[in-house]
């Protein structure tokens, strides 16, 4: 990228999934600070790089490209509809919104959230997209960013656009409280455009452009095939009504490219996110990072210093926690090193087996210590909880049970306005009945010979048992 010019009205960037793609000056501004940069650092699959030698990506070329996205789509149905009023503000809160995404994750991503934080501080209910809004916040803070954005006519006045933006990033009203007492809770824009909320974090059914971003950009980088074609969504798209309101639908015909979506989700997640070396992988840097917590001190603001997990609670401590956290336990030698060092000279976890939780629901951390501990007590050579790991695995289309695709809404080339749901029997008896599936797989954290024969004897013996019951 040049040298940014404030009298250039975009950026040009050249990007290996979307190729020559353009960002607007305002857009450059945010990612020109420190809080966006930190996204260089973190890798956008966490420990399944450590399995797929390509996927190198970050979280900082996925944000550009979901603005970038963003900004495609909005663009789309503004130039297609114009009775919508899509307005440069939209379109500008919109692209903020698709780069700033992703500005709460910690390192290894997911890893972080859904790992980590379980473990060292449940009690927090830590998710990345809320912390995203509080870093958004402390970037424009700390880097002066409201009078620029005024500048380019954002409203700034009862932080209307920034709610706005917040709203698009959660998917969330801002008024959370009241969303089941009122017809429309949002408070940064009206139900006229109810569909721009379905653009970044699409809670209705999930086809955003997030995941088309990240289908594409992980597909690249894992040598995978993507069977979803989002340039044909960006082509097709349509602002439809119906009873609930204006929803971005898509042609009948797409019916098949739709479920391709949904699929290539799963596919991603069985093929790659929930690897089950990559995830021994990913519970071992969670216990070195577990050990290390308490003896890691991040300086934050008004000169305070934060553990790992502590950091999550000061933005000026929680942008200097990246990946890199792993190569300071590892050449501090700090508690959780050695661990690290068997990583590096892949004595991993070793996987044991699988099975099939006894009901479709969350397991906490206390049902993984009671398994752990009933492993355990199948042993006879001394081996204890601490030396297993049960990892529980849920991948579906994205909607856990349920099946997405009853939520999109489709448009038909007879009547282009008109919002409609078409049912899977209409077009296939062969179409997926389930939407979910669940594992349980366990690992042993000992590597030598005699514990992993012991260990999975005992496995052996427990899933025999739980079966029994």
């Amino acid at each position: 990228m040049a040298d940014r010019n404030d009298e250039e009205p975009t950026k040009v960037f050249n990007d290996p999934v979307h190729g020559h793609i353009e960002l607007p000056a305002l857009v450059v501004y945010f990612i020109d600070t420190p809080q966006f940069q930190r996204l260089r650092y973190i890798k956008q699959l966490g420990g399944q790089y450590y399995v797929y030698p390509g996927a190198s990506h970050n979280r900082f070329e996925h944000s550009i490209g979901v603005a970038y996205l963003a900004g495609c789509l909005v663009k789309e149905l503004q130039k297609r509809q114009p009775e919508l009023n899509i307005d440069e503000r939209d379109i500008l809160c919109v692209q903020i919104a698709g780069l700033c995404h992703d500005l709460g994750h910690g390192p290894f991503s997911h890893l972080f959230e859904k790992r980590f934080m379980l473990r060292a501080a449940s009690d927090k209910k830590f998710e990345h997209v809320e912390i995203s809004e509080k870093m958004l916040d402390h970037l424009i803070e700390s880097n002066n960013l409201e009078e620029v954005m005024k500048k380019y006519k954002l409203v700034l006045e009862k932080n209307v656009d920034l709610i706005f933006i917040k709203e698009l990033i959660t998917g969330q009203p801002k008024d959370k409280g009241n969303q089941n007492n009122k017809e429309w809770s949002y408070l940064g824009r009206g139900k006229d455009k109810s569909f721009l909320y379905e653009i970044v974090a699409n809670q209705k059914n999930g086809m955003d452009v997030d995941k088309m971003d990240y289908f594409a950009r992980d597909c690249y980088h894992l040598g995978m095939r993507n069977s979803f074609d989002h340039k044909r969504f960006l082509a097709l798209a349509r602002v439809c009504e119906d009873e609930d309101g204006k929803h971005i639908c898509i042609r009948d015909k797409e019916f098949w490219n739709v479920y391709d979506f949904f699929y290539t989700r799963y596919s991603l997640h069985q093929r790659a996110c929930q690897h089950k070396i990559g995830n021994s992988i990913e519970i071992m840097i969670t216990d070195a990072l577990l050990k290390a917590d308490s003896h890691i001190k991040i300086k934050g603001s008004d000169g305070n210093s934060y553990t790992i997990s502590g950091s999550v609670d000061d933005m000026v401590a929680y942008t200097k926690l990246t990946d890199c956290i792993f190569q300071q336990i590892l050449h501090d030698e700090l508690p959780g090193s050695q661990i690290l060092s068997k990583l590096e000279r892949r004595k991993l976890y070793v996987f044991l087996g699988k099975t099939k939780p006894t009901a479709h629901t969350e397991i906490t951390k206390k049902d993984r210590e009671k398994m752990e501990d009933e492993l355990a007590e199948f042993s006879s050579e001394k081996l204890t909880a601490e030396d297993f790991r049960v990892d529980p695995v849920s991948m579906d289309y994205g909607q856990k049970e349920k099946n997405p695709v009853e939520n999109v809404r489709f448009y038909l080339k007879s009547d282009l306005n008109k919002a409609v749901k078409i049912e899977k029997s209409e077009v296939s008896r062969i179409l997926p009945t389930n939407f979910q599936e669940q594992i349980l797989r366990v690992y042993c954290t000992k590597t030598d010979k005699k514990s992993v024969e012991a260990a999975k004897d005992c496995f052996e013996k427990w899933r025999r048992n739980r079966e029994e019951d």
